[in-house]
């Protein structure tokens, strides 16, 4: 009994609502979703499948407004509860990046293919006015940026951007 998140990937730059997409089986039909921090979370649960054991597609927008995320980093995670003592079962975890902690009024992304000579202010005040914004670029790629003043040629970071 597997369930599979197709959306979000690993550490994609999610806004609000944070879309959910994959393939799933439950407890008649029946599963669970949570995103979270470790701070705050929003849950709820959501039917799949025929309710006698087959795998079923799923979708969902959870709404996150109000929630008190106090990290860039969130978890969306679809388990199932175990009819036998309420446990969470076949449970499936993809940390994303929350793109509204980021930047305000979060609307996506664009993405920029370092080029020979670029650095991360440069890049900045070409998208933000402000060469000092450099912050958002690093916190929006974390496996990409380890240090801020170190970037490569043909690395493709994701510049989050708010109206």
């Amino acid at each position: 009994m597997t369930n599979i998140i197709q959306q979000p990937a690993p550490y994609d730059l999610v806004g609000n609502p944070v879309l959910i997409g994959g393939i799933g089986q439950g407890f008649e039909a029946t599963l669970q979703y949570r995103v979270h921090d470790g701070h705050d979370e929003r849950t709820g649960f959501f039917n799949v499948g025929g309710g006698t054991g087959e795998h079923g597609q799923f979708q969902l927008a959870v709404d996150v407004t109000g929630a008190a995320f106090q990290l860039d980093r969130l978890f969306v995670e679809v388990y199932e509860e175990s009819a036998k003592d309420g446990s969470e079962i076949n449970k499936v975890t993809v940390p994303v990046i929350f793109g509204p902690r980021i930047v305000p009024d979060y609307i996506g992304y664009r993405e920029h293919v370092v080029q020979p000579g670029d650095t991360l202010s440069a890049i900045a005040a070409a998208n933000y006015g402000d060469s000092s914004a450099f912050t958002n670029i690093s916190r929006a790629n974390p496996l990409i940026i380890s240090d801020p003043n170190l970037i490569f040629p043909g690395q493709v970071l994701k510049i989050p951007i708010g109206v």
